[in-house]
This record gives structure tokens, sequence and C-alpha cells, in this order.
């Protein structure tokens, strides 16, 4: 379990890192002019680099089963306030699929770019890595604010501790 702000920029530091080097292989394999050869990879990176993510911050399903009660609902309230569509969740080529096809006027942008003589793969390339890059840090933005929450939440007194309450005599 995370339990410092700084842990916490670490790990989004280093998910950051992981984003960037899928994200080259997404540009990579858009360059390739195959139709659905590239969004086939993308949905193969997302897959695994989702649940890394997910796994860096303490997000997994199993990981947060683990969690006492109180933890668990913490962190459950906390993916539901975010909005996060994957933090939490076991991620599968249905859910990938349903958020690429969320960014379907860049995906078609690409498909169309890539068969235009040279320039056309360099640009199907770029818009690759960029759509990509953009979900992998839009949902290391969601763990990053989920996993403070907690943090936060955990740093917070309660709000009635025997010390606190008044007395009859008072």
């Amino acid at each position: 379990m995370i339990e410092t702000k700084e842990e916490l920029d670490e790990i989004k530091k280093t998910c950051r890192s992981m984003v960037t080097r899928s994200s080259s292989l997404s540009a990579g394999a858009a360059v390739v002019p195959v139709p659905g050869v590239d969004v086939g990879s993308d949905v193969a990176i997302l897959l695994r680099l989702i649940p890394k993510i997910n796994e860096k911050f303490g997000l997994t399903p199993e990981q947060i089963d683990s969690l006492d009660t109180e933890s668990k609902i913490m962190v459950m309230t906390a993916i539901s306030n975010v909005g996060s569509k994957m933090a939490g969740k076991y991620i599968t080529k249905k859910l990938i699929v349903m958020l690429l096809q969320k960014m379907s006027g860049k995906i078609a942008a690409k498909n169309v770019t890539k068969y235009v003589p040279f320039i056309g793969s360099a640009v199907a390339g770029g818009i690759s890595f960029t759509a990509m890059k953009y979900m992998g840090n839009s949902h290391i933005d969601d763990c990053y604010d989920i996993a403070l929450a907690a943090i936060e939440s955990k740093q917070l007194p309660s709000a009635v501790t025997p010390a606190s309450k008044p007395s009859a005599l008072e």
C-alpha cells in the first residue's frame, strides 16, 4: 500500500515512462501499411499496459480485495468519484476495444493517412503515438487521484475520537 505522496509521485513518473515506451511501440505498428495491424497491436499493448499501471498504484481487483473493509470502501468510492473506467477492474479485450472505439475518429484518421505516399506513415505513427499516450496518461492521472484520495483519507483524523467527545461534566 502506498503511504506517502512522494512514493505516489515516483510511481506516476515510472508509469509515464511505461506509457511513452508503449506509445512508441504503437507508433511503430501504425507505420506498417497493413490494415488492422495497428489496431490489433494497440489492443495488445493496452491489455498489458493498463493492468501494470493498476498494479503499480495498488488498484488491481486482487489488491483492492485484500484491503480491510474500510479501505476497500474508500478506494471504491474514490474510483467512482474519479469516474475511472479501468481502475480496479479486470482489463479485458472487450473493455479495451470499447475505449478505443471512443477514440475512433483518431483511429480512422490514422488508417486513412497511412496510405498517403511517404508522409502518410509518419502522420499515422504520430497520431497513434499521441492517442496511446493520451489514453495511458489519462489512466495514470485517474489512478494517481484515487491513490492520493486514499492517502489523504488515512491522514485525516476520524470525526469523533474519544479525546474529542465532550464529557458530561462540560
